[in-house]
């Protein structure tokens, strides 16, 4: 069992010491046609970088000690 845990580790270890290389698409395959309006067709890293409607940037701060929370107007018991 230990043996078994071991080499799924290394397996694990080594594979993700791969060479990384930049994305093309298959052989035989081509890019998705350029979106309507635009001018160019996007390449592979353009079409992996989220909009920022995807992954908003956070414009909150984070409460630093405890506040008592507001009144509720629909917080209303069980009937």
């Amino acid at each position: 069992m230990r043996i078994a845990l071991a080499l799924s580790l290394a397996a694990l270890a080594i594979g993700g010491c791969a060479q990384r290389t930049p994305l093309e698409p298959a052989a035989g395959q081509s890019l998705p046609v350029a979106p309507y309006g635009a001018k160019s067709r996007p390449d592979a890293d353009a079409l992996l970088t989220p909009p920022p409607q995807a992954a908003p940037a956070r414009n909150v701060e984070l409460r630093s000690r405890s506040e008592e929370r507001a009144d509720d107007p629909y917080d209303l018991p069980p009937e």
